[in-house]
């Protein structure tokens, strides 16, 4: 009979992951040897993310953005490993994108398994290249490589890993096939995990939901420099260059983990392409700082730099003066109304958020001024910019006949350009005023936001995208383009621009403005 000390013991090792990982788990470091999993920083915020959310709804779902090699993959096969062996009737189902890495994180298994203490290792019935069962348990693993479309369907999962789902192939029916041979039952887990593989792919998808609150998965997202390992001595004089030199600022390195990336980023180059003086698309899809940077997959291209708007986010600025507040409503679909506000050279301080009220209009009118009186607290002068294409018409209608209509900016994206030589309608002219904006040499600010950040650089140019026609006017990427092309609508891109269709420093002695009607869709133009 065990001891009550025994029992205790026990008990500790079967409910806290922590300290069996430590006593447990056995892995091969990268030198060769065994060594306990002792959870580094990565791993330590991943297990506290997972199991909030499993005290919280009974059950695990989880997506992780990551740089590469950080250990997240060791982690979730410790943890899982943990389940199966303690647990009764538990399948934990592993699919990858290579057949390497299948066997890789297979052997993984098998090695926690060996050289689990004998006192707390299941009895086995079988084990081969794809199977590890414990018999006595009816608990056990199976693992796959993506690429047969019906790979998993035919299975019933508790514990799901997919790993680097970016890269699979046949993505979308694996995810729904394997997602139907989940039980939706208290104690299961469903994590996917993956290094940035660009934009549209079924993991970009999933991530953009996530990030909204759009699903049961909740976004994870793992920064390359948490990892202790990625750090060099840099010996020598060395002197970063300016865009780098940011780039620690604003991550907040240090010199050792600047020269790292340095580095790596010129060994990344060789292949693919880019400048040394900078951190490459490339770099920071394999090694992100955020998660807005894992996806820049042509930073190059896009309207807005994506470092300069980096560089806001970690700024810390005053705003001063009138406030506007920008108001994009939602077109249906994905798209949500979005409204934030600008005081000068900050954007995103009193008003940053999105509200899904569909298409009624009084919801969304009745929500613009509960800010406004709100705004109006903290400086006397407020300007409400407003998309009237579309859904925006009735609301700016209904607005009139609630808000002094001097307070109000009607604006048709659509319409013509106050500089009709060098922009092609107002959306247009308000983009490119805030692109110069971000170029104030006194700094500027923006939330501090992986979601606005997409949004806000997620208009490119190019041939079908923001481009100059051949009159020399510039013309701005439909939102219906970037939807197509990325999955997304960039509601708090278009809602920032809407705060630059009013000179914010004339707005004490700029008298009201007469509007009349045309045969716009929204009935209004400026």
């Amino acid at each position: 009979m065990l001891s009550a000390e025994s029992i205790e013991i026990r008990q500790r090792l079967k409910t806290d992951f922590a300290h069996y990982s430590d006593k447990c788990l056995r892995i091969r470091t990268k030198s060769g040897v065994t060594a306990p999993l002792a959870m580094n920083r990565s791993q330590r915020y991943l297990h506290e993310r997972l199991e909030a959310q499993r005290t919280k709804t009974g059950k695990v779902r989880a997506l992780v953005l990551k740089g590469r090699q950080v250990g997240i993959s060791t982690y979730i096969g410790g943890r899982f490993y943990w389940r199966v062996s303690h647990g009764f009737g538990l399948r934990a189902f592993i699919l990858t994108h290579l057949d390497d890495a299948t066997a890789n994180l297979f052997t993984m298994a098998k090695r926690f398994h060996e050289n689990c203490p004998a006192v707390v290792r299941p009895e086995t019935s079988a084990a081969n290249a794809k199977e590890l069962n414990f018999h006595q348990l009816d608990s056990g693993y199976n693992v796959a490589t993506a690429g047969n479309k019906s790979v998993g369907r035919s299975a019933t999962i508790q514990l799901m890993h997919g790993s680097e789902v970016a890269f699979w192939p046949n993505a979308e029916e694996h995810f729904a096939g394997v997602m139907q041979a989940v039980a939706g039952t208290p104690g299961t887990e469903v994590l996917l995990e993956s290094t940035a593989n660009g934009i549209g792919n079924v993991f970009y998808k999933l991530w953009k939901r996530a990030e909204r609150g759009d699903s049961d998965f909740e976004a994870v997202f793992i920064p390359w420099f948490w990892h202790e390992e990625y750090a060099a001595n840099c010996e020598g004089s060395w002197r970063a260059p300016e865009a780098w030199a940011d780039y620690a600022q604003w991550h907040g390195l240090t010199r050792e983990q600047l020269w790292w990336a340095f580095c790596k980023n010129r060994d990344l180059i060789v292949q693919a392409g880019g400048e040394a003086d900078a951190p490459s698309a490339k770099f920071k899809q394999e090694y992100p700082g955020t998660a807005a940077e894992a996806f820049e997959t042509s930073g190059e291209n896009a309207f807005i730099d994506p470092l300069k708007v980096l560089k806001a986010r970690k700024s810390n600025v005053q705003g001063y003066g009138p406030i506007i507040l920008g108001v994009d409503p939602a077109r249906g679909g994905r798209a949500k109304t979005a409204l934030i506000d600008r005081q000068g050279r900050r954007s995103g301080k009193h008003v940053f958020r999105k509200v899904d009220f569909g298409e009624n209009t009084m919801a969304i009118a009745g929500e613009i001024v509960r800010e406004r009186h709100r705004l109006k607290s903290i400086h006397p002068k407020v300007k409400i910019a407003i998309d009237t294409t579309g859904l925006g018409g009735p609301i700016y209608d209904r607005l009139c006949e609630m808000l002094p209509t001097d307070e109000l900016e009607p604006v048709n994206f659509g319409s013509e350009a106050h500089n009709r030589e060098r922009f092609a309608n107002r959306r247009a002219e308000m983009h490119d005023r805030k692109r110069a904006w971000y170029d104030d040499p006194a700094g500027v600010q923006v939330p501090d936001n992986d979601e606005f950040q997409g949004e806000e650089c997620s208009l490119v140019r190019g041939p079908g995208a923001t481009h100059f026609r051949s009159n020399g006017q510039l013309i701005m990427e439909s939102k219906e383009h970037v939807e197509e092309r990325l999955g997304i609508t960039p509601d708090w891109s278009d809602a920032h621009a809407l705060t630059f269709s009013v000179d914010m420093e004339a707005l004490h002695t700029q008298p009201r403005r007469d509007y009349e009607r045309h045969d716009s869709p929204s009935g209004w133009a400026v």
